[in-house]
């Protein structure tokens, strides 16, 4: 009797502690797994989540307090759960932003390709949430119907477990491939996209399904970082993107070609092609996208030549 009180007890203690914060399926694993997740400080292998809204402070200043909460309400609630249905982690909101992992505290060999996918799935969320507000009227301002977000992925090593202070804590990650997921989310604003992920996040989903499109943007140096890593934009679930859009893709990625072996014209040519098939991005309402960020680049390049010793690498000098 004292041993199944004693089971029952670990059962509650591992509901209480990630009910809130993992799929359902994902807990039960846990609780009929009969082990106690690593908490204190592991090092794992996962997928790092970052989402923000654009703009958001237009929004905070526009509505009112109670629209505001209704609002957020309802697009925290379609992320929070597109996130756990594909076995993400909850970390926390950070105001409008939401912080997630994949791949703890189980362990999932294909935590990149559930991030992928789920991070499309939102912004196919986003899409039908922005045509149901536009349905309600005058209920809410055009800025909400053209509401986008910006996410940023990477997978790697990081810390994961109970951090904070003695009183109060919070099972959460720490560590660079967390960082670099975090400025991710901002660098997509200066490409136009609404997704950016690392070399290592897109290879790693590939290995598990062919659902994801993506195409290679850059070798980038983030802010607070040394080394470059290369960049790839996701750009859409296959089975729902449109025939221009991989059409788009296809001329780009003949101009990055082009790009890295300096020859700006013919890059540039590709550039302003693809720049008339590109999607609606984040960052549509000011003319940005990634073709024409790119043809901007080439003109730059054509007047001043970067040199032969020149390997692609763009230092972002802001968050």
């Amino acid at each position: 009797a004292w041993h199944l009180i004693y089971e029952e007890k670990q059962k509650s203690r591992i509901k209480l502690m990630f009910g809130a914060y993992l799929s359902p399926e994902l807990v039960n694993r846990m609780v009929e797994s009969g082990d106690d997740p690593k908490l204190g400080g592991a090092e794992l292998e996962i997928t790092s989540f970052f989402s923000d809204i654009q703009d958001f402070s237009a929004f905070a200043e526009l509505l009112s307090p109670q629209q505001l909460v209704e609002l957020m309400n309802e697009y925290l609630t379609a992320c929070t759960d597109t996130i756990t249905e594909q076995g993400g982690t909850l970390d926390k909101y950070v105001g409008d932003a939401v912080v997630a992992m994949f791949g703890a505290p189980l362990a999932l060999p294909d935590h990149a390709y559930r991030a992928c996918v789920a991070s499309q799935l939102i912004q196919l969320r986003l899409a039908e949430l922005r045509g149901k507000w536009s349905d309600e009227g005058t209920k809410w301002p055009s800025l909400v119907t053209e509401m986008h977000t910006r996410i940023g992925m990477s997978s790697g090593l990081a810390v994961v477990g109970n951090m904070g202070s003695l009183t109060r804590f919070n099972y959460t990650m720490m560590g660079d491939n967390v960082n670099l997921a975090a400025r991710l989310e901002g660098a997509a604003k200066n490409y136009g996209v609404g997704t950016l992920v690392t070399e290592m996040t897109k290879n790693s989903a590939e290995k598990f399904g062919d659902r994801c499109v993506f195409r290679f943007l850059d070798k980038l140096v983030v802010k607070g970082r040394s080394r470059p890593v290369s960049i790839f934009e996701l750009a859409g679930l296959k089975d729902k993107l449109s025939s221009s859009a991989l059409d788009c893709i296809e001329i780009f990625n003949a101009g990055i070609e082009y790009y890295l072996r300096q020859d700006w014209t013919s890059a540039a040519d590709c550039f302003a092609r693809s720049a008339t098939l590109e999607p609606a991005r984040p960052s549509v309402a000011v003319g940005l996208d990634a073709s024409t960020v790119f043809l901007k680049r080439c003109a730059a390049m054509k007047t001043n030549p970067p040199g032969k010793d020149w390997n692609g690498v763009f230092v972002l000098k802001t968050k």
